[in-house]
């Protein structure tokens, strides 16, 4: 049908099992400098436009454009331009991003234009004014009211001319659109539904069959707005998560005031106050107060969480208990939800594997039915002395049956119900081709500490060997600690400060990655760092093994302080397993898929915890380069996935087929890097997605089979003399309903 609904890119990402991900998002370009300085006067009304290498990049907002049809003929008309570079389509925001030559936006517009459609700046409102969008009903009442006087008046046998002028004003006041949408994809060699539509109804009135002519397009112009309405629910189904995040902010002015205004214009690090009750607008820190805060529409989780100083809130969460006041940490741009929305629309465009098949496969449906029913109209008559007017008729049912909108719209709307009930319950699944891919995982792979565990050890033993005083070496260790991200050094840190050590200042400080740190204290250089560090410096002796041994088999990880040339004292470091580990993997070994643990602790730790956990396989003393050649390993024998939530996981996320990142406690890039973000870090949510692809693989199946079915049918009706046009027009829209319903069936999951 004309509405029904697709996303594309042009230059979609392809999931490569050999090779791994491409991370690099086709849509997130660099700016080269300033784009407005590189485009030309008439441009400066429009938004949305940057520069990039291959020359300027435009987003334009279509509404008349939200089905593969309109796509096409888009599509097919600027592939003729030469200035026209790349195309990327979202037609459930309706958007069209074109990288094209500086000078040649006026020109492509104009190209629009021609087809019909009104293209208009991406950053205005999504919608049109309400006289463009709300077509009023009247005409469709007038239209089908003639078209049933039409067929009464040939049921009594009155005059042909009354059912014949009925027939045309019901034709005349509700497919003129269709007509003209039709000439266009005809002028521009396409065949959509609007062209075949045309054809069929054009046909039927030169045979004469007034009645069916005109209830044919008065059904088919009704199926229109049946269709657009459901398929509101599937391009709403994101949009409402824009409601969230109040429009405005209580914020602290300089003379120590409070003044209510709008949260886009609130500056990071502005100090925002929450009544109970009230909706957080922006991400931040609670700097002073305690609540609980209900954090389901980001996180999915069932109960509010207890929040005091020190502990993140999210925009478009809600205050329950009493008031508190936080520090903004992200613009309104930038938090958390506006990232999930981002993510998820862009997932939009993202295609999955059986939609690119059902794309192909409608290129190709459509030209061979056309043929066919060309070749039904001529050739019978010509070669087997049959009727004209019988089999002409039978060739324009077919032209009607081979619409392949039911087909197409199947899987975007499957696809995108899944992405939003996950969102709902706090998965972020950054494209379709995850959520259809994670149903074949067979093997997934988990850091330790942040992901298994709580990712906050503390300190459970510390010994000075060294004649050095015990409080220098913690005053030491501490220093360098305190510089570090990592949990075991911050769980130093946090026991020298709960003791009232001091800390020295720390000159040329680095990381050592999957080490320790290093720094320069008091003019001597000092290093923190695990049992491989040691041993690389040849600091290590026979009886510090034995005692790390004996250490690292009670599950505990230890960092050792060093000047380079011995080791002045151990620290021993204990971390939690989280509650919801150990059923996490029991859900994921009841669903097939095996489980093995990559630490960069010692292996007697990592044994530890894994055995806890009831994880399959461990590997313990991991730098970043040993996680990414093991999930190379591992994805020999299938598809392999990631669990991690640091920096020094991001290889591994990025060369697994699916990556998880702990969506609260992990590292940006972790987040950026993974193709799935845990938004509470609850580990239960990756048994929730395999299945959730599960279903999600199940609907699809289910649509194209009803959608192949009941064209088969139709046409086996056709070929034997029972199928009529009136039929074919119900068993396309039937169809596409049906598809569509069963689509958001996902949303409930």
């Amino acid at each position: 049908m004309a509405n029904c609904c697709n996303h594309n890119h042009e230059n979609e990402h392809q999931h490569d099992h050999e090779h791994g991900h491409n991370h690099d998002h086709a849509h997130e370009h660099e700016h080269d400098g300033p784009c407005c300085s590189a485009l030309p006067a008439s441009l400066d009304r429009l938004a949305g436009q940057e520069q990039v290498a291959e020359g300027i990049r435009t987003a334009i907002r279509i509404m008349q454009m939200d089905c593969p049809i309109e796509e096409t003929l888009i599509r097919t008309k600027l592939n003729r331009m030469s200035s026209v570079k790349s195309m990327e389509f979202n037609l459930l925001q309706r958007v069209l991003t074109i990288v094209h030559d500086p000078d040649a936006l006026d020109e492509i517009l104009a190209a629009i234009r021609s087809l019909g459609f009104k293209p208009e700046l991406a950053s205005a409102d999504k919608s049109l004014p309400e006289a463009e969008t709300k077509k009023p009903w009247w005409p469709l009442i007038l239209a089908g009211l003639a078209a049933i006087a039409s067929e009464v008046v040939h049921w009594l046998g009155m005059a042909e001319w009354l059912s014949a002028g009925l027939a045309v004003l019901a034709i005349a006041v509700c497919g003129l659109g269709t007509y003209k949408k039709g000439f266009l994809a005809i002028a521009n060699g396409n065949l959509n539904i609007n062209a075949l539509m045309s054809i069929a109804v054009t046909g039927a009135l030169f045979l004469g069959v007034w009645p069916e002519a005109a209830m044919v397009m008065v059904l088919f112009t009704i199926a229109e707005l049946i269709e657009v309405k459901s398929l509101d629910r599937t391009r709403n189904a994101i949009e409402g998560l824009m409601k969230l995040a109040p429009e405005r902010a209580t914020v602290q002015q300089p003379d120590g005031s409070w003044q209510e205004i709008e949260a886009k214009n609130v500056l990071v690090g502005s100090i925002v106050r929450v009544k109970p009750g009230e909706r957080i607008g922006l991400d931040g820190i609670i700097v002073a107060g305690r609540s609980s805060v209900n954090q389901a529409p980001i996180t999915g989780e069932s109960l509010p969480v207890d929040k005091a100083e020190s502990d993140a809130v999210f925009a478009g969460t809600i205050n329950q208990a009493s008031s508190f006041e936080y520090r903004v940490t992200a613009a309104a741009n930038n938090t958390t939800l506006a990232r999930i929305i981002h993510a998820v629309e862009e997932a939009q465009g993202a295609k999955a594997p059986t939609q690119r098949f059902v794309d192909r496969f409608a290129r190709v449906y459509t030209p061979c039915v056309f043929a066919m029913a060309l070749a039904i109209a001529i050739l019978p008559p010509l070669l087997m002395g049959g009727s004209w007017h019988d089999w002409i008729y039978k060739a324009l049912v077919l032209l009607v049956i081979a619409c392949p909108c039911a087909l197409v719209i199947s899987t975007p709307v499957t696809i995108v119900s899944g992405l939003a009930a996950a969102a709902r319950h706090g998965i972020l699944i950054k494209g379709g081709v995850y959520l259809e891919e994670g149903r074949k995982l067979a093997w997934l792979a988990f850091d330790k500490t942040g992901t298994l565990t709580q990712g906050k050890p503390v300190q459970t033993d510390f010994e000075v060997r060294t004649e050095m005083s015990a409080e220098q070496c913690r005053r030491l260790a501490a220093s360098l600690a305190a510089r570090s991200d990592h949990p075991v050094s911050q769980a130093v840190a946090s026991a020298a400060e709960h003791d009232g050590v001091a800390r020295a200042n720390v000159e040329a400080f680095e990381a050592l990655a999957g080490r320790g740190v290093r720094g320069v204290i008091d003019g001597k250089t000092y290093y923190l760092g695990n049992h491989r560090m040691v041993h690389e410096q040849g600091v290590c002796s026979a009886d510090l093994e034995a005692q790390l041994d004996l250490l690292e088999r009670q599950g505990k990880t230890v960092v050792l302080l060093n000047d380079g040339k011995q080791v002045l004292a151990l620290f021993a470091v204990a971390d939690t397993l989280k509650d919801t580990s150990r059923l996490a993997i029991e859900d994921l070994h009841r669903l097939g898929v095996k489980t093995v643990m990559l630490s960069g602790d010692n292996l007697y730790t990592a044994q530890s915890i894994a055995a806890q956990v009831g994880i399959d396989q461990v590997r313990g003393n991991q730098l970043p380069e040993d996680k990414l050649q093991a999930i190379e390993q591992f994805g020999a024998e299938g598809m392999v996935g990631m669990v991690g939530d640091g920096i020094n996981d991001a290889p591994a996320l990025a060369r697994a087929d699916i990556g998880f990142a702990m969506g609260a406690m992990g590292t940006d890039t972790a987040i950026e890097t993974a193709d799935v973000a845990l938004m509470d870090d609850d580990l239960r949510k990756i048994p929730t997605f395999v299945r959730l692809s599960q279903a999600t693989r199940g609907v699809l199946v289910q649509n194209i089979s009803m959608a192949l079915g009941i064209k088969v049918v139709f046409v086996a009706l056709t070929l034997v003399g029972l199928g009529t046009m009136w039929m074919a027009v119900f068993a396309d829209v039937g169809a596409s309903l049906l598809v569509v319903f069963n689509g958001l069936r996902l949303l409930r999951k």
